[in-house]
């Protein structure tokens, strides 16, 4: 009897008893075995700490103007399975994903893979039936390692390198840095969209033979009156118009993307218009996204010390009403860092626990004792899970003031969930 989707994908949450294990033998086994097709004409993969969805996103939105045909790999997703695996911006059907997850069964004889394995294996064998021009795929964590790095990339991009999965990759930013530069390949560009990237990223790059082209050195960035500018050191240049995505931190991911593509340039060119419609068209949820109201709801998946950074930068540059924050966390995250990067900004926190979405969520009350160590003034309360907390804020914020949910992708997508129901 064939398996619903639902059913499938609690069935690979229980082949492996491990849920993340790096490594690239047993997936690309699987891979080789069902035939190792390549996923597309041209591949491009994307790696960093933060910034990754947004960079997909980007690119995405200007192939798609280009008239090209394009899958996107991302994870993790927020209110469907479906949303990991794209193409030309429609999210894969269950028959499609069922029907792959039976061809990866047949294959794996008696190799164990874990629930991404599964998933990553599946938007390769979509893509490779699809026919297209360009697959982007976004690295899950970490890079050297990732089932994603089975795919040699003709363009490898690393966004951003910060704290996070500090337990898989390491305990500084230079240890971070090399794994994610294993997603370069020796002669072919490298995209590091960092202006200050550590020494290990670098160096692991240069070892590594690969082409690099440096934010900031290779190609620049600069707002302008209206919209910004990209220039390569080549002497192409872009005026482009604002990024529809509002953080701050977009510029800097637009351009490693626009600078992803040029290197593509002599083999996948684009024109100018597509560009500057992909870019002032270029989406994703639950980035800073505004679900209106008064107090506002905005949502975003920042779970780390350079995300909440981030989120930092765009409230000082909107001064308003007090900020009320929803605040949900995993075990592996530096939670400190988070609040104290944040700090007095927030007026009120309302933390909430996750322990009953995930065996890796923070219960409420570990928040708070963080909170108290990071932010002995803070406001708080505790609250059982999301949905309470976001009651709680709105019962507490007055006309004027921003509720900010944020923490994980459990917190967006509860959120996002009650917003559409």
């Amino acid at each position: 009897m064939s398996r619903t989707l639902a059913e499938w994908l609690s069935y690979q949450e229980h082949v492996n008893v491990r849920s993340i294990e790096l490594g690239l033998d047993r997936v690309d086994a699987v891979w080789q075995r069902m035939g190792g097709a390549a996923p597309a004409r041209h591949v491009i993969t994307v790696g960093g700490t933060n910034g990754k969805g947004s960079t997909v996103a980007m690119l995405e939105a200007v192939l798609q103007a280009a008239g090209r045909r394009v899958g996107c790999y991302t994870s993790p997703h927020l209110l469907h399975y479906n949303e990991r695996i794209r193409i030309d911006g429609r999210d894969a059907s269950d028959e499609a994903l069922i029907a792959s997850f039976e061809r990866i069964e047949a294959a794996r004889g008696d190799l164990l893979l874990t629930y991404f394995e599964f998933g990553t294996l599946a938007a390769l064998d979509l893509f490779a039936r699809a026919d297209l021009d360009v697959a982007v795929l976004e690295v899950g964590l970490g890079g050297r390692l990732d089932a994603v790095n089975i795919i040699d990339a003709d363009v490898a991009v690393v966004t951003t390198v910060d704290l996070d999965h500090m337990d898989w990759l390491g305990p500084d930013r230079d240890s971070i840095g090399r794994e994610k530069a294993g997603i370069a390949r020796a002669g072919r560009p490298a995209i590091v969209g960092e202006l200050d990237p550590p020494a290990g990223l670098l160096d692991a790059l240069a070892a590594s033979g690969a082409q690099v082209e440096r934010a900031g050195t290779d190609f620049h960035w600069e707002r302008e009156a209206s919209g910004w500018r990209w220039q390569h050191r080549d002497g192409i240049a872009l005026s482009l118009p604002d990024p529809k995505l509002v953080a701050p931190v977009q510029y800097a991911n637009a351009a490693a993307a626009v600078a992803a593509l040029h290197a593509l340039r002599k083999v996948l060119p684009i024109e100018s218009a597509a560009f500057e419609a992909g870019v002032r068209t270029a989406l994703v949820s639950a980035r800073l996204q505004s679900l209106g109201g008064d107090p506002a709801l905005i949502v975003d998946v920042g779970h780390n010390p350079q995300a909440a950074r981030a989120l930092a930068e765009w409230l000082d540059a909107r001064p308003g009403g007090q900020v009320h924050a929803v605040y949900g966390a995993l075990a592996d995250k530096d939670v400190a860092g988070v609040i104290r990067a944040l700090g007095a900004r927030v007026h009120h926190w309302h933390l909430a626990g996750l322990e009953r979405d995930t065996p890796r969520g923070l219960p409420g009350e570990a928040l708070a004792e963080e909170l108290q160590l990071a932010l002995p003034e803070a406001r708080f309360a505790v609250h059982a899970d999301v949905h309470g907390a976001l009651e709680a804020a709105r019962g507490t914020a007055q006309r004027g003031d921003r509720i900010l949910a944020f923490g994980s992708f459990f917190v967006a997508a509860a959120v996002l969930a009650e917003s559409q129901s």
